[in-house]
Order: C-alpha cells, then sequence, then structure tokens
C-alpha cells in the first residue's frame, strides 16, 4: 500500500474543491444549533436531521435550559423526521444534562475547555460515538479535528489510505497525521468527501465523472485506464 504524503492529500482535496466548490459545513445560525443537528444526524440523511432542526426552531426550544425543560416527551414528536426520535431525544437530555452542569449551557465555556477533555466527556455520554462527538468539536467548537464517516472507509480503501477494516482512529489518524490542524481544511476536506461518497464514489462507483480519477496522485483500485 503506497504512503500518501501531505502533498497527495492536498492535491486530492484541491481537485473536489476546485470540482464541487466549498461546501459551506456546517449549516446553521448558531454552534448551539450545531450541536444539535450532530446529534439529529446519526443514521440519517442530513434532509431529515435539518427538518427536525427547523421543527425545534419553529417551537422556540432552540435554547439549552428552555430544550431541556420542554423534556423528552415533547422533543420527541418534533424530531421525528430524524429516525429513531425517541433515542435521539433521550441523547439529546443527555447531552444537555451534562451542557449544562458542565459549562452552564454556555458554548464559548464548552469551547475554551481542553479538545482531549471535551472530548472524552462527550464519548462518555450514553450514545456519543466518535464521528458525532468529532463533529461537534470541529463544527461546533472549531477544535482542529479531522471527522471520517462510512464515506471516508469507502474512499479511503479504494485509494489505498487503509484497509477496509481500519479502526476510527486508524482512519482519522491518517490524515491528522498528514495535515496541519487546520480547522477550515479539516472543515470542507471532510465535506468534500461526503459529497464524493454520496454522489460519485457510491457502492457502484461513477467513476468517468470523478474529478479525482485522473489527478496525479489517486491510486484508487477503480482508476484504471479504459
Amino acid at each position: 500500500m503506497r504512503d500518501w504524503n501531505t502533498a497527495d492529500l492536498i492535491h486530492f482535496y484541491t481537485a473536489l474543491r476546485d470540482a464541487h466548490g466549498l461546501q459551506h459545513w456546517w449549516p446553521a445560525d448558531t454552534a448551539f444549533e450545531t450541536i444539535i443537528g450532530a446529534i439529529l444526524a446519526q443514521n440519517v440523511s442530513w434532509r431529515g436531521a435539518r427538518q427536525a432542526v427547523c421543527a425545534l426552531q419553529e417551537a422556540d426550544l432552540m435554547d439549552a435550559d428552555i430544550l431541556y425543560q420542554a423534556g423528552q416527551d415533547t422533543i420527541a414528536p418534533l424530531i421525528r423526521s430524524s429516525r429513531y426520535y425517541n433515542q435521539k431525544a433521550r441523547k439529546i437530555m443527555t447531552f444537555l444534562s451534562w451542557f449544562l452542569e458542565t459549562c452552564d449551557g454556555d458554548v464559548s465555556r464548552m469551547a475554551s475547555l481542553p479538545t482531549d477533555q471535551v472530548r472524552e466527556e462527550l464519548l462518555n455520554l450514553s450514545g456519543f460515538g466518535p464521528e458525532t462527538v468529532d463533529s461537534i468539536l470541529l463544527y461546533a467548537l472549531e477544535k482542529p479535528v479531522f471527522v471520517v464517516d462510512a464515506y471516508t472507509r469507502r474512499i479511503g480503501s479504494r485509494q489505498g489510505w487503509f484497509e477496509d477494516d481500519a479502526s476510527y482512529d486508524q482512519m482519522q489518524e491518517f490524515f491528522m497525521n498528514r495535515l496541519s490542524p487546520d480547522v477550515p481544511l479539516y472543515n470542507d476536506y471532510h465535506a468534500q468527501i461526503v459529497y464524493l461518497g454520496n454522489k460519485l464514489c457510491k457502492k457502484t462507483p461513477l467513476c468517468s465523472i470523478c474529478p479525482v480519477r485522473d489527478t496525479g496522485s489517486t491510486r484508487c483500485q477503480y482508476a484504471r485506464p479504459e
């Protein structure tokens, strides 16, 4: 397996950005909304998660204290579009309990805590996995933590970045060991990977229109001469 270096990864990213433009993630009005959106986006399309966020906004619940006081029974039916809405309502309440106790409901106070501390404490909350936690760290708190997901695994294994059975930590370390801790870069790089995996590098890939098919750095198993 070829060892990709920093220049290779930047070239790969630049090709995606030039083809698809900046993705402008995460679409939200506030950092708190981004956190709630990250919880709601688990195992569902962004459209479904966005509908749930809008429902909470329309109910005037997009505030930590108000949302916590509303409680799980009020939250659950409002977020039905996000799937697994009862579980996600519990997760929101779990997060809010920690957030209000530890950070007094203040996102800036949460962001001021050491990254490793916040990450560990969030991972210890019931139902919070590394993808959700790292999305909160990167997109809401602007911490330089690279987010990886199923699309990263699919594209990475095809490109030879890592094996198909690589752990979350191994995939994350692949990027963070080669890219400087740059929040805007991490932000858009992950978004570009999601776009590529969702639109082109599917289970059956659309290689003929892939913007990285013919880049000098690519080693995709599908990118063979016609």
